[in-house]
């Protein structure tokens, strides 16, 4: 008669590999294509470095929020941001608040809707020469986009800037 506990080792091990397939599944859903760049844990409990309205097809509103690191940086005006800086961008679709706006009178009020992503800027010059030093990442309800085209505009745009700003889009609004 086989041993009981022999029995559970064995199947055990018979799942390991499906229990390996099924992490690196997640951990490949977890980090950015190009760059690896993850989702930062607590993100949403940053401090505001500022918020923008990007109009046009996007027409969304956005928080962009920043690590310690990126905090303290903004505060000094240092440039370049040191290495382990984090900038997070949360975004939503810009729309009018009817409710709000039944209350003023007149379309005045515009709020969050739906959400649309969180793009995501990490700093270090080691893992990203060829970028000026930034990784970039863009989540779409929690998870990756795998589109590799678009992250490559990223640094297209980023770029467009001069170096003396550090490819860093947001000014700091204390």
């Amino acid at each position: 008669m086989p041993c009981p506990g022999r029995l559970i080792f064995l199947a055990s091990v018979a799942a390991l590999p499906i229990s390996i397939a099924a992490a690196a599944h997640r951990d490949a859903a977890d980090r950015s294509p190009i760059y690896g760049v993850r989702l930062p844990p607590g993100y949403r409990d940053w401090k505001v470095i500022g918020v923008a309205h990007e109009k046009g097809d996007l027409n969304s509103i956005r928080v962009i929020l920043g690590n310690r690191t990126a905090i303290q940086a903004f505060r000094r005006g240092q440039r370049p941001f040191p290495d382990g800086t984090v900038i997070a961008r949360v975004a939503w679709k810009y729309v009018a608040s009817p409710r709000n706006n039944a209350i003023f009178g007149q379309e005045q009020s515009f709020v969050t809707g739906d959400p649309t992503n969180v793009q995501v800027s990490a700093k270090d010059t080691v893992k990203y020469p060829g970028t000026g030093g930034w990784g970039y990442g863009q989540f779409i309800a929690g998870k990756a986009n795998p589109d590799v085209d678009t992250l490559r505009t990223c640094y297209a745009c980023h770029n467009r800037l001069p170096s003396s700003e550090d490819r860093v889009f947001t000014a700091y609004a204390p």
